[in-house]
């Protein structure tokens, strides 16, 4: 699948948004801070903001087993 690019100013991708949710970042502000996403002109925040919320929606996470006693 090929990347879409959401912030032209500092070439971030809808798969560096997806990657970085995968690897923890659960806020827009994280998601500047460690892409540079939406920085410069601002024109890309609304579509980064719903890439980032979908890609957190789809985050699963690793629950311990529980095993009963």
């Amino acid at each position: 699948m090929r990347a879409m690019y959401i912030c032209l100013c500092n070439a971030v991708t809808d798969h560096d948004i997806r990657r970085a949710a995968a690897d923890g970042v659960r806020s827009f502000a994280e998601l500047q801070a460690r892409t540079g996403c939406s920085d410069c002109c601002g024109c890309c925040e609304s579509e980064a903001r719903t890439t980032l919320d979908d890609a957190v929606a789809k985050v699963t996470f690793d629950l311990p087993i529980l095993v009963a006693a």
